[in-house]
């Protein structure tokens, strides 16, 4: 199976579930929120969102494909961006982190690792933007009769996220980013400790004679 991962655009929202394109969970204050709801403008303001921190800050989400079939995307942002976070009981979050906010695996894709795949790819692309951190509020108990716009906290804590907020629903997490020169020096001690290791031998060995 091969898997393929891109940016998320205004081109390729149409390749977002269902469930993803609609849902403005985080994307609106929970009264705004509710409005959308009601009038059924909810994608219009997903895309509205998503235009405009594409705009301000840059790439804010991603999507997998399984052999070119779209499986799972997710979304992350500046806390300032996301004005459900601040509705949180172990709100705010960081300011030194980007907020991951929803992920989502279709169900028949489960089980393979995508979600991981798509954090990685998360942390691999704030990294290089020389963000310390990621932070997510996670569900303590996730409803699995149907799609969530919170993540599971079990699974940000099998990724590798730690509790710096507990709660008993909504516990905050955080996943610290290392820079690209912690990663430098990194590689220049690993490289340090196996050269000292090695001993070269120049030593020659003198021919051995015998009188004749």
């Amino acid at each position: 199976m091969s898997r393929r991962v891109v940016g998320v655009t205004l081109d390729n929202l149409e390749h977002l579930s269902k469930h993803s394109r609609t849902c403005v969970f985080w994307e609106l204050a929970p009264h705004l929120k509710e409005q959308a709801e009601e009038f059924g403008d909810t994608e219009f303001e997903k895309e509205a969102w998503v235009s405009s921190v594409l705009l301000e800050w840059g790439s804010c989400g991603r999507i997998i494909y399984c052999d070119g079939i779209p499986a799972g995307s997710v979304f992350y942002a500046p806390p300032a961006a996301v004005p459900r976070s601040l509705a949180f009981p172990t709100s705010p979050a960081s300011a030194d982190a980007v907020l991951m906010t929803g992920l989502e695996v279709l169900p028949e894709f489960r089980g393979g690792g995508l979600g991981r795949v798509l954090v990685q790819t998360v942390a691999k692309d704030l990294t290089r933007r020389g963000v310390k951190a990621i932070e997510a509020f996670g569900d303590n108990q996730p409803d699995d009769d149907g799609p969530s716009c919170v993540t599971p906290a079990d699974f940000l804590l099998q990724v590798g996220f730690k509790t710096v907020r507990p709660h008993p629903r909504w516990p905050r997490l955080r996943l610290e980013l290392r820079s690209a020169s912690s990663w430098k020096e990194d590689v220049e001690a690993a490289l340090e400790r196996l050269l000292s290791s090695v001993t070269v031998t120049n030593t020659i060995a003198e021919p051995s004679f015998r009188p004749a």
